[in-house]
């Protein structure tokens, strides 16, 4: 059971070196110089800065050392803690930003959420239900969610079913979250139309006010959402373009069959 937590980041910085890492002028860990930083920097900004930029060309050559089979476990949520527990060791900003997809009709969406709970039980992220992805997967609780680390070159790619999780559970995380989180989870219609900033903000001094004890409960509207994986999809960058990828597929008696895809 692995539960990720705010304090869990807070102590990150973004250097000149991990910035670099995070445009794909340099590697993780690499030794570089200030020097040598500076006339980096200066020549990525010089090209951001011209008219006719090369987007076609903007790519930089993938250098991972690759995934084997024999390396795997035969349970994938074991194998995304371990790469989960190398983006921490990387130092990599928000390692548990995910892109979630809903589906409703024939139009897809996607957003970003944070991972703050995962197990044998799925992945956990928390929101306002009546929101547009709470709508969403009221209407169609087929989902799928993507994390992504350019950093140390990985994919993951996560499909499943979506459930809400328990009242107990949704309330316990919403309490362990700062004081001004949880008065904006009240002061947010989240998705809805408004008029201007100054309504959010007389809605959350009316919540400071409506809570001034200092209590607040949470929302009857807010919690938590699980998503039950069926496929789990790993993607480590290659050179060439060769990439690895291996998805894992659940079976009826519960066990993952594992295949390499091709890149």
């Amino acid at each position: 059971m692995v539960t990720i937590t705010g304090t869990l980041f807070a102590n990150a910085q973004l250097s000149a070196g991990n910035f670099l890492c995070a445009i794909g002028l340099a590697r993780p860990r690499l030794d570089i110089d200030n020097f040598r930083i500076a006339n980096i920097l200066s020549i990525f900004v010089l090209r951001m800065d011209q008219s006719t930029f090369d987007y076609a060309g903007f790519r930089h050559e993938y250098i991972g050392e690759g995934l084997r089979r024999a390396d795997l476990p035969a349970d994938p949520i074991a194998q995304f803690g371990n790469w989960f527990s190398d983006a921490i060791k990387a130092g990599i900003h928000d390692a548990n930003a995910m892109t979630l997809a809903t589906c409703v009709g024939d139009r897809p969406f996607a957003r970003i959420v944070l991972l703050k709970h995962f197990d044998e039980g799925g992945f956990v992220f928390f929101t306002n239900y009546a929101s547009e992805k709470g709508r969403h997967l009221e209407k169609n609780p087929n989902a799928a969610l993507v994390v992504y680390w350019m950093e140390v070159e990985r994919q993951i790619r996560i499909e499943g079913k979506v459930e809400k999780t328990s009242r107990e559970e949704s309330e316990e995380y919403f309490h362990s979250r700062p004081i001004g989180a949880q008065l904006g989870a009240w002061a947010s219609q989240q998705s809805k139309v408004i008029d201007a900033r100054r309504v959010l903000d007389a809605r959350l001094e009316e919540m400071k006010q409506r809570f001034a004890d200092g209590v607040v409960p949470s929302p009857p509207h807010w919690g938590g959402y699980r998503l039950k994986p069926d496929r789990i999809e790993f993607w480590q960058g290659r050179p060439d373009r060769l990439h690895d990828r291996f998805r894992y597929t659940l079976q009826r008696d519960g066990s993952w069959s594992i295949d390499r895809l091709a890149p």
